[in-house]
């Protein structure tokens, strides 16, 4: 093993232990490191780190060069010889505002699934309670298909999320019609004999774990058959994981129309969301146009009671 894979295990375990997973990180960092053994090179370089973050796509460029700067910092306190990326070398990607659905909208979709595929079988109820989840609770995919039987309590309305994003649980609480929904959904599934012995809540007709490029692949047939599209020029089509989005700004927007102190409650919505940062939670508010609109009300309110 060379000394840059030993450097890198290293700095691997010390992430890890500061609680994030660390696992993409890992293998795009083992790329570089198997570039850096193909180059015969034993310390980095900026123009041996540029020339392996050059040969990815544009839009994944800033996040290699990210990477790569995090490892040569720590590498440098123990080889001097190190060079540090600059850091500006790409400007930063610009977020693309999200597609905000409206209530017809998922009723449609969510109606549109229970007639996609086969109708023997639980696939269909399936992809349609996994999308209502998403659609209630606002939570990623991942962590959705990640559920375990156990981590489903419908009768407390509690969902577990286990080392999720971050590398920590969390707790999710339900509405009671999302807890029963999930009830209704775990009986359905237990009456197929290939389903009762999987240890996952979400599973295939055959019982087998749901990969993520399943319901991806679900989502966009459905949303093409119903012919929903982005009205907005240069737009790209709506995402199932805009039903986070969505959950998000509509959540904001309750707050707002409520007359709440949405400054004091962004960071609850922050924790229930699973956000390592307020800020991540702030971005709705310049990414969707009602948002806006809604805190430029706000301040005209104050402004007239103040003048």
């Amino acid at each position: 093993m060379s000394a840059l894979r030993e450097a890198l295990t290293r700095y691997v375990l010390m992430r890890r232990g500061f609680g994030y997973s660390y696992e993409g990180e890992e293998r795009c960092l083992g790329n570089f490191v198997a570039f850096m053994d193909a180059a015969e090179a034993t310390v980095i370089t900026r123009k041996l780190a540029m020339d392996w973050v050059s040969q990815a796509p544009l839009s994944s460029q800033p996040n290699r060069l990210s990477m790569i700067r995090g490892f040569t910092r720590h590498l440098s306190s123990s080889e001097p010889a190190t060079e540090t990326l600059p850091a500006g070398v790409f400007s930063a990607a610009r977020r693309v505002p999200p597609y905000i659905y409206s209530e017809a909208e998922i009723e449609r979709l969510l109606g549109a699934t229970l007639s996609w595929g086969l109708a023997a079988g639980i696939n269909r109820q399936t992809y349609h309670c996994l999308f209502g989840l998403l659609a209630a609770t606002g939570m990623r995919l991942g962590e959705a298909l990640g559920l375990a039987r156990a981590d489903v309590d419908c009768k407390s309305g509690l969902l577990t999320l286990r080392m999720v994003k971050g590398g920590k649980d969390r707790f999710v609480p339900l509405h009671p019609t999302t807890a029963r929904a999930l009830d209704d959904y775990a009986a359905l599934r237990d009456s197929y004999r290939a389903c009762r012995q999987s240890a996952w809540f979400f599973v295939l007709r055959g019982g087998q774990r749901l990969r993520p490029q399943y319901p991806e692949r679900i989502f966009a047939g459905v949303r093409q058959r119903i012919g929903l599209r982005d009205p907005r020029p240069n737009h790209r089509n709506p995402r199932l994981h805009d039903l986070r989005h969505t959950f998000a700004v509509n959540t904001i927007v309750r707050w707002y129309r409520a007359g709440e102190d949405v400054e004091r409650l962004l960071p609850t919505l922050t924790t229930y969301l699973g956000h390592s940062k307020v800020r991540d939670t702030y971005w709705y508010l310049s990414a969707c146009p009602e948002l806006m609109g809604e805190v430029v009300g706000r301040l005209e309110a104050r402004w007239d009671t103040t003048s």
